[in-house]
């Protein structure tokens, strides 16, 4: 499976194309991991590495990629976290860490969404 590297951005918070996508500068400096299926990507800019898996929540996992989604779609669906962790043979705290990190993506993907609707300006506010 090839990589669209069009989806990467800089995560150094110092380098002036942080944050931002489809600037071209992102490259696959390796693969790595079991299979070699994951990939470590370089800014050509500040030519800082980061993993592809940076910023989302299965950066620094140590479950595969399924298992986390299976965890993440049984707490979606209301399931408690003792029964998740059961039905999905992890432990509790697993289940807890992987609720923390996606609810912090979502709210920071909130927060960069609401503040480019038009719905959400400054003078749409009463």
């Amino acid at each position: 499976m090839s990589l669209n590297l069009a989806m990467f951005c800089c995560q150094n918070a110092k380098c002036s194309l942080f944050g931002i996508r489809n600037t071209g500068k992102i490259t696959v400096t390796y693969k790595y991991g079991k299979n070699k299926d994951k990939s470590m990507l370089r800014c050509k800019e500040c030519t800082h590495r980061f993993c592809e898996t940076k910023g989302t929540v299965y950066y620094r996992s140590h479950k595969p990629k399924e298992k986390v989604d299976s965890i993440l779609r049984h707490t979606q669906e209301g399931v408690g976290l003792r029964k998740t962790s059961r039905l999905e043979a992890v432990d509790k705290n697993t289940v807890g860490r992987y609720i923390k990190v996606a609810g912090q993506h979502a709210y920071k993907l909130h927060e960069e969404l609401v503040a480019f609707s038009p719905l959400h300006t400054k003078s749409s506010v009463r």
